[in-house]
């Protein structure tokens, strides 16, 4: 049975593997969003499930057909991250018997390497300027694909709220050119030392 709590690293390890997970697969991300804007439900166990609903009728179909994301470009930034910070290495390694201090300097490691690639491959700025826990209002018509509402969210816009986070935009990607036969798939050859 899959630990509904996982602790840091596992949650850590969870986000990356979604983060490219939606990056390379549109129907995942289909998935994903569609289980962000689910109303939260607390979970069950069998014993005090209940009984089965009826299924719902089916949804009308989206307004504008989501377009398919090329696999090709989250494959190089993979490759990337796991050529400048170990990234898979670290991911993929099982960190139960290793002590915090070991898992913190491996982190840091890791940490500068992909904050090295973000830096060398990406401009990356913030969506709102103001500083975390500054009251804005937002208005109608404001744009919900930067800011996402939070808390208890009741009525029509305005909204006023403070900023818990200020987002990540990105406004420059500058990753390598690919020859025609590189293969993508590959993020780190394996390695033969003679």
């Amino acid at each position: 049975m899959t630990d509904m709590n996982p602790s840091f690293f596992g949650r850590l390890s969870i986000a990356f593997g979604t983060f490219f997970g939606i990056l390379g697969n549109s129907a995942f991300a289909g998935r994903v969003q569609r289980l962000r804007e689910a109303p939260e439900t607390p979970m069950t166990t069998p014993a005090t499930a209940a009984a089965p609903v009826a299924p719902a009728a089916p949804a009308a179909p989206a307004s504008s057909p989501l377009k398919e994301a090329s696999p090709v470009a989250a494959l190089q930034l993979l490759g990337l991250l796991q050529r400048d910070a170990r990234f898979i290495d670290f991911v993929e390694e099982d960190v139960a018997n290793y002590s915090d201090a070991d898992i913190g300097a491996a982190a840091r490691l890791v940490h500068d390497g992909c904050r090295a690639v973000l830096r060398e491959h990406f401009t990356i700025k913030p969506v709102r300027s103001e500083a975390e826990g500054s009251r804005i209002t937002l208005p109608d018509g404001f744009d919900a694909s930067a800011v996402r509402l939070t808390g208890n969210v009741v009525g029509k816009p305005p909204f006023n709220g403070s900023i818990s986070h200020r987002g990540w935009k990105v406004e420059q990607t500058r990753l390598p050119k690919l020859a025609e036969t590189h293969d993508a798939s590959i993020v780190a050859p394996a390695e033969v030392e003679l």
